[in-house]
């Protein structure tokens, strides 16, 4: 949880950690959806070998915005790394019978350093649809301040993977103000757009087919945001991400009434990088909130396994019993009476991260590795659109309630010390960290 005391400041709030992830044979290079997407470990390296180089991956890395944002603010979830090797490289540099190169602080690289689409889709069982679900949906991605190279840095990911070209001349990408402007932006902000270049290519990566809103809203107060996605809604987005988040305070149901009531609307907000602790809008009993896992290569018949992201006490996915929020009719867990943050989640640890392409600011210029839940919100909301426009009256949050058996039940791991086990600890069915998994497929969000 965000310990309030500063307003937001252009540039950047520096936060360095450090995790590592062992895994075993790691199946797909993760090089995209095009010609590189069937490489696979070569049969003269054994599954053993790269295991072992893979428990190697270490990383540090940083806030790409503040940290500590004042009351009614919020900062992004997103992190980037600046240090060390991830799971990805050392899979590839086992490949190849070499050392893996160590990334430096501030320094991006000509290639990707994380995972692309091709793993995120094979992860959660996304393949098909990600090739054939999507046309005719919009996701909005609702974030402070202004990227001036979001079109650009779009277009370069895509091209990368071989996905479509998705450019405002064709249609499929448009940036507004919060009050809808093309012209009128907000100030830009090089750690913001870091973020911004995230959602971006998660959105991408698991919807390539799907048209993409970016509403900027003009600072990173909680009323400013909020607008921007009132504003998202009205443009016509049924699909809507929100990765960022403050601490809670007694002014949050007002938010809720005023910016997240979108019955027929599928929001979903990071519950964010800070550990245990609750944060807001994430905590929104109109929202889908989206914890992290650390997301690791397998030898089981999913390809893949999952677990609690967490580096440290102070760096993590976020969980909790919200202390203002009233509980949705479709949440049933016993411990808390109020909103239990999260609903369901997907990969964030920075050590298994994601590959994004950001050429804004001095720093990380180029192909980054970031993590974060600010990876997660945008990769859930992108697998609702995929499942089709949710119901008129509906509030989407409540689809992976009736569906459990179409996700991917997490139970190791956890996020930190409390009182209730399943508010931080990972377990059978619903958990605080994880909620009820991660998407296998598209059956649990849907109607």
């Amino acid at each position: 949880m965000r310990t309030p005391n500063s307003p937001h400041t252009s540039g950047r709030w520096r936060r360095a950690g450090s995790t590592a992830v062992a895994t075993t044979a790691l199946v797909f290079a993760g090089l995209g959806t095009a010609a590189h997407a069937t490489a696979a470990t070569p049969h003269h390296v054994s599954a053993k070998a790269v295991a072992a180089a893979v428990a190697k991956a270490h990383v540090q890395y940083e806030s790409a915005c503040d940290t500590t944002p004042a009351k009614g603010y919020a900062a992004c979830n997103a992190l980037r790394v600046t240090g060390g090797t991830t799971a990805y490289m050392e899979k590839q540099a086992a490949i190849k019978g070499v050392t893996a190169k160590t990334l430096k602080p501030n320094a991006s690289s000509a290639t990707p350093t994380g995972y692309g689409p091709s793993d995120l889709q094979s992860a959660y069982g996304l393949t098909s649809a990600s090739a054939n679900n999507g046309s005719g949906q919009t996701i909005a991605i609702v974030d402070a301040y202004d990227d001036p190279n979001a079109a650009a840095d779009l277009a370069t990911y895509r091209s990368y993977y071989g996905l479509p070209a998705c450019t405002v001349a064709n249609g499929c990408f448009k940036k507004v103000s919060q009050t809808g402007s093309t012209t009128s932006l907000p100030t830009a902000d090089s750690g913001w757009a870091g973020e911004i270049s995230l959602d971006l290519d998660m959105v991408s990566a698991i919807a390539p087919n799907a048209k993409i809103l970016l509403v900027e809203a003009s600072s990173s107060s909680m009323a400013n945001l909020g607008k921007a996605v009132n504003e998202a809604v009205t443009l016509g987005a049924k699909f809507v991400s929100n990765s960022y988040g403050g601490s809670e305070s007694s002014s949050d149901t007002s938010y809720d009434s005023s910016y997240f009531n979108h019955p027929g609307v599928a929001i979903t907000v990071s519950a964010g990088d800070e550990g245990y602790g609750a944060e807001y809008p994430a905590a929104s009993k109109y929202v889908t909130a989206v914890g992290g896992t650390a997301l690791k290569t397998s030898s089981n018949t999913r390809g893949w396994t999952e677990s609690v992201w967490n580096t440290s006490s102070t760096e993590g996915t976020g969980s909790g019993c919200s202390a203002y929020d009233t509980k949705p009719t479709w949440q049933t867990d016993t411990g808390c009476t109020k909103r239990m943050i999260a609903d369901v989640s997907a990969v964030a640890d920075p050590a298994t991260g994601v590959s994004v392409y950001d050429s804004y600011g001095s720093d990380g210029t180029g192909w980054n590795t970031y993590g974060g839940t600010s990876a997660s919100a945008p990769i859930i909301a992108s697998v609702y659109a995929l499942a089709g426009t949710p119901g008129s009256s509906d509030y989407p949050a409540q689809y992976p309630y009736k569906h459990t058996s179409s996700l991917n039940d997490v139970t190791s791991g956890s996020n930190g010390s409390c009182t209730t086990s399943y508010f931080c600890t990972a377990t059978s069915g619903y958990d605080g960290p994880t909620g009820l998994g991660t998407p296998q497929g598209l059956g649990a969000f849907t109607s």
